[in-house]
């Protein structure tokens, strides 16, 4: 999948969904009713951004397995933390669960300074309905991106740092704000995420390597040790993607192209945030409760390069 293009590939999952609610205001004919229906059915999926904490999330043919998990929480729970402990060296809390056609996919924050957001699968066994806790997975390179995303927060610990502080600045104008932490925990699961950014680190990252070789040889290898293993010397702006999300505070209001503006300058401007390609996007207040998605055709985005 292009680099590049990959922050984007829910919007457009979102648009095709969407797409097909639309189609729907003429089907039967039925004119004005017909058509305000719709409408009220495409209003009812979204929630306001202040407000989503993932309620309405689901995956399609989920219903039957949700049950069997929610019913099976302890065992299905215990699987996961094994799983990655066993494999990743990390402990997680446990956030969510939410059937799938095949199992349970798990939503997980890992504990300790590499901090990120996660999730894996958990199998069922459709004719005995039991829980098969020695098949658990995840996606390819869904879980070693997300430690990726945390030890570069935590080597430029303070750089990541200053970008924080300058966009919650942003959101105490009173004009735009983030997601929720809760969004984040139940339903997020990708790497590393805070209500205003996410990272991306894509795989063959030759500068970060080390640094996560080092750590799955010793998850307490102190941060001196994984910032000397940083190879700076490699570091490929292309295979750090830094994508500032916000929504605008108030709803059936527009993204701001002025605020859009303002941000990238700003950006564009400071010495003291991290080198990278950053994304920056800025939607309406909606997010979409089935997809978690805020990413809409009015969406606004914008692109610049950080490299010093």
């Amino acid at each position: 999948m292009n680099r590049k293009n990959k922050w984007i590939i829910y919007g457009i999952g979102l648009s095709l969904l969407l797409g097909g609610c639309m189609n729907m205001e003429n089907a039967n004919g039925n004119g004005v009713d017909e058509k305000k229906n719709t409408q009220d059915e495409v209003k009812d999926q979204y929630a306001r951004v202040q407000d989503y904490k993932g309620e309405g999330y689901f995956l399609n043919n989920g219903d039957e397995n949700d049950k069997i998990a929610e019913a099976k929480s302890e065992e299905v729970e215990k699987a996961v933390k094994d799983f990655f402990l066993e494999k990743y060296k990390t402990e997680v809390k446990v956030h969510n669960l939410v059937g799938n056609v095949d199992g349970v996919t798990v939503f997980v924050e890992s504990s300790g300074p590499v901090h990120f957001y996660s999730f894996a699968i958990v199998p069922i066994n459709q004719e005995t309905k039991e829980i098969n806790a020695e098949e658990v997975r995840s996606q390819e390179d869904v879980v070693e991106e997300g430690i990726r995303e945390g030890l570069y927060n935590l080597i430029f610990e303070e750089e990541f740092k200053n970008l924080e502080n300058y966009l919650e600045g942003v959101v105490s104008e009173k004009e735009v704000v983030g997601r929720t932490v809760e969004s984040l925990q139940n339903v997020g699961g990708s790497g590393f995420m805070t209500p205003y950014y996410t990272l991306t680190s894509f795989y063959g990252d030759e500068a970060i390597q080390p640094v996560f070789d080092l750590y799955m040889e010793n998850p307490d290898a102190k941060i001196e040790d994984l910032k000397s293993a940083f190879n700076k010397d490699s570091f490929d702006k292309e295979y750090l993607n830094i994508n500032i999300i916000l929504f605008m505070k108030e709803e059936k209001v527009s993204p701001s192209k002025s605020i859009l503006e303002k941000v990238s300058n700003d950006l564009e401007s400071m010495d003291s945030i991290p080198n990278g390609t950053y994304q920056i996007i800025i939607n309406d207040n909606g997010v979409h409760k089935e997809s978690s998605e805020g990413y809409k055709d009015n969406s606004i985005k914008t692109e610049l390069i950080k490299s010093k």
